[in-house]
């Protein structure tokens, strides 16, 4: 019988291996992102002393969505995101992908995001 692995435990290792290298300070944080089925969601992480700085998903009451499972969805999460760190003087972020592949809504997430005005 063959047992097929999950996609998710497959992205889990890959974002274990992408965090070895990438690690969140207070003056540059680790905006991180993760994707489920139905919804996106999107942290600002300082790595020294284990703190989320501020967040957003497309479950905020900010944002008035019909599906939040897509790219209009996403590019309004970065765009939240990035005026909440940008309230709190935090200009620059390192990207954390979570594992996920650089396309569709995380891609539409991390743009929408620098437009507002993060630098990474």
């Amino acid at each position: 019988m063959i047992n097929k692995v999950s996609k998710n435990a497959t992205r889990q290792k890959r974002h274990l291996r992408i965090r070895q290298s990438l690690n969140g300070t207070p003056s540059k944080p680790r905006l991180n992102v993760f994707r489920s089925n139905k919804q996106i969601y999107a942290q600002i992480i300082d790595d020294t002393t284990g703190k989320t700085l501020c967040s957003a998903s497309s479950l905020d009451k900010e944002i008035k969505l019909d599906n939040g499972s897509n790219v209009n969805a996403a590019t309004e999460v970065g765009t939240l995101v990035a005026k909440r760190a940008l309230a709190l003087n935090i200009e620059a972020v390192v990207f954390d992908r979570g594992g996920y592949l650089y396309h569709g809504r995380v891609k539409a997430l991390a743009e929408a995001a620098r437009a507002a005005g993060l630098k990474f």
